[in-house]
């Protein structure tokens, strides 16, 4: 498996879900992003830890690594391994007594516990080929453009952006990366390349 190392990019409210947040994880050394929607609480758990802020009583992630710690289990790198019908799904790779141990995680939850026991996020090439979105500053006024990768997710039933045509769907993506609309952008992104696939 080929790892692909990720940082956080930031958080964003989501414009299209009441009360949801759009995570975005960037690749390292390269330009794609992927955006997840999660959760206000665990939006909440990784916004407290990127601002360096201390909770008067410890949150859910923070008794989890004080646990940890008590048990001498240190977190020693996240996975995002599997992405299937537009759910990323991690794993915790901890160390006890020098055995390994492989913990199955939601992202969210994967992502905030790294961010405490400040060990590195990966996720797979195939992965970040198929949610990626690229980012390339080439045009001459020095404006962002956005292009999404090929993905191969399969998608069922009705979207809600069947009836654009291509070229207005490329142009709803720039915008909605222009506007921060991870959420959208993704969403968008996935019709495009559901139109790639047939």
């Amino acid at each position: 498996m080929q790892k692909v190392k990720l940082n956080i990019l930031g958080l964003s409210v989501s414009q299209s879900q009441s009360g949801a947040y759009a995570l975005v994880l960037a690749e390292e050394n390269g330009d794609r992003r992927i955006p997840i929607i999660i959760g206000p609480i665990e939006a909440q758990s990784i916004a407290i830890q990127l601002e360096g802020l201390k909770p008067p009583r410890p949150l859910t992630h923070d008794l989890f690594k004080q646990m940890a710690t008590a048990f001498s289990i240190e977190l020693t790198e996240i996975i995002i391994y599997k992405l299937e019908e537009g759910i990323f799904y991690s794993e915790l790779v901890c160390m006890r007594n020098e055995k390994q141990i492989v913990i199955d995680s939601r992202t969210s939850d994967a992502v905030a516990l790294s961010l405490r026991f400040n060990c590195p996020i990966y996720t797979t090439e195939e992965i970040i080929a198929r949610a990626g979105i690229v980012i390339e500053f080439e045009n001459e006024q020095g404006q962002e453009e956005w292009h999404q990768s090929v993905s191969d997710k399969p998608q069922r039933g009705k979207h809600e952006y069947e009836k654009y045509t291509s070229a207005e769907l490329n142009q709803m993506l720039n915008n909605a990366v222009n506007a921060e609309d991870y959420e959208k952008a993704s969403a968008i992104r996935d019709e495009i390349n559901r139109r790639k696939k047939e």
